[in-house]
C-alpha cells in the first residue's frame, strides 16, 4: 500500500493498496515501514520530483510517483546472507507500508544498491541500523525529532555551510522566508551561532508571535512590512518559500545591496510565478547533496557525519521547547496530513508522524 502523486499535477494522489513483495528475489530484504514523518520539505520533494529525480526512487506505473519519506523499518524477509530479519534500520522509505531493497552492507547497515539507485546521492540510499523499538517515551521522542527534522536541517546545515564557504557574499545579513517552517528555523538556527550575520525572519502576520518566540533570528518581519527594512544593509536571501513575488519585492527593495539569492523550499508553491523580471541576482537553487559531497571529499564522511549529528542533537534539544508531535495511522490519515501539507495548513509547531 502506498501513497502515490500525480507528477503532472501534485494535488492529484491516491492510495495505490496494490502492496509490494514479501518474497525477497537473491540479494534482497524486504521491510515492513514501522513509521515515517510527512513534513513541508516531502512537498518540495513532489515538486521537484523530476528535476531532481525523486520519482526515480522508488519505480511506479507510468505518470505516478511514490513520495519519499524519512522513517523507521524492519526487515521482514531476507535473502541476503549478512542481514537478518528482525533489524531495525533508519532511511529514507516510500510512503507506504512495505519496501524491498536490493541490498549492500556497509559500516552502518546497508545502502540500496539497485541498478536504478546507482545516480541517487548516498544519503538517500542508506539505511542506518538502530536500536530495536522503545517503549521510553524520551526515546520515542528524540526518535521522531529526528524523522520529522534531520532532512530538513541537513538541508539548512549544508546552505548555511555553503554561504560561510563564500563569505555570505561579503553582506551582513541574510534575509530568510517562510521563517516558521522547520527547514527556516532549522536555518536560523545555524546562522545564531555564527557572531558575523544577522539574520530576519519573513513570515506572515498569523505566524509572527510564534517565529518570534522561537528566538532563532534577530529580527522577525511580516510580509507586509518587506519595505520598511532598511535598504542600506548588504544581504543574502534565502527563499524557503518559492513565492516569486515575494523574492522580487525582496530584490527591488534592496536593489543592489542584495549580493546573492539562494532558493531551496516551496512551502508557497501554489503563489510561484516566473522569476524573469526579478531584478538584481539571479536566484539560485541549492542543491544539498552536492555540498554534501564537496564537504565529503574535503573532511571525510565520518567528520561530516559527526558535526552534522552534533548539530543537530543542540537544535533538537533547543526545538522541544517550541515543537509538538503528532501521531497517526491509517491511509486516510496519510491523505489527510499530505492535503494539509499542501494547503498550508499544518500549524508550524506541529510535527506529524504517521504509519500506513
Amino acid at each position: 500500500m502506498f501513497l502515490e502523486i500525480d507528477r503532472s499535477n501534485i494535488r492529484n494522489y491516491r492510495i495505490n493498496i496494490g502492496g509490494a513483495s514479501t518474497t525477497p528475489a537473491p540479494g534482497q530484504v524486504v521491510m515492513r515501514i514501522e513509521r515515517f514523518a510527512l513534513t513541508s520539505n516531502n512537498i518540495s520533494y513532489a515538486l521537484s520530483g523530476d528535476f531532481l529525480d525523486y520519482w526515480g526512487f522508488y519505480p511506479a506505473e507510468e505518470g505516478w510517483g511514490r513520495l519519499p519519506a524519512m522513517g523507521y523499518g524492519v526487515v521482514t524477509a531476507s535473502a541476503h546472507p549478512d542481514i537478518a530479519v528482525g533489524g531495525r534500520y533508519f532511511g529514507f522509505f516510500p510512503v507506504g507500508d512495505v519496501h524491498v531493497v536490493d541490498a549492500e552492507p556497509s559500516r552502518a547497515g546497508f545502502i540500496d544498491n539497485a541498478p536504478h539507485r546507482e545516480k541517487h546521492a548516498m544519503a538517500y540510499r542508506s539505511f542506518d541500523k538502530v536500536e530495536p523499538a522503545s517503549n521510553d517515551t524520551q526515546i520515542v521522542w528524540n526518535e521522531d525529532a529526528i524523522l520529522i527534522f534531520r532532512g530538513l536541517f541537513l538541508t539548512s546545515y549544508l546552505a548555511d555551510d555553503f554561504l560561510a564557504d563564500k563569505n555570505f557574499y561579503d553582506a551582513t545579513q541574510v534575509i530568510v522566508t517562510s521563517a516558521s517552517s522547520k527547514t527556516s528555523l532549522a536555518l536560523g538556527h545555524c546562522l545564531k551561532l555564527r557572531s558575523n550575520i544577522t539574520s530576519v525572519g519573513l513570515t506572515s502576520a498569523s505566524n509572527k508571535a510564534f517565529v518570534e518566540s522561537t528566538g532563532l533570528y534577530d529580527h522577525v518581519v511580516t510580509y507586509d512590512d518587506i519595505e520598511t527594512l532598511p535598504v542600506n544593509v548588504a544581504s543574502v536571501v534565502v527563499d524557503m518559500a518559492g513565492n516569486t513575488l515575494v523574492v522580487g519585492r525582496i530584490h527591488e527593495h534592496f536593489d543592489t545591496e542584495l549580493k546573492y539569492s539562494m532558493s531551496i523550499g516551496a512551502t508557497h508553491w501554489d503563489k510561484s510565478a516566473s522569476s524573469t523580471n526579478i531584478l538584481g541576482p539571479k536566484p539560485q537553487f541549492f542543491f544539498a547533496p552536492g555540498q554534501l559531497v564537496k564537504r565529503g571529499k574535503e573532511w571525510g564522511r565520518e567528520v561530516i557525519n559527526e558535526r552534522l549529528d552534533s548539530a543537530l542533537d543542540i537544535f533538537i534539544n533547543d526545538a522541544r521547547v517550541y515543537s509538538s508531535i503528532e501521531y497517526a495511522q491509517g491511509p486516510r490519515e496519510v491523505e489527510r496530513i499530505y492535503n494539509a501539507l499542501l494547503n498550508g495548513t499544518v500549524p508550524p509547531q506541529a510535527g506529524n508522524i504517521l504509519s500506513m
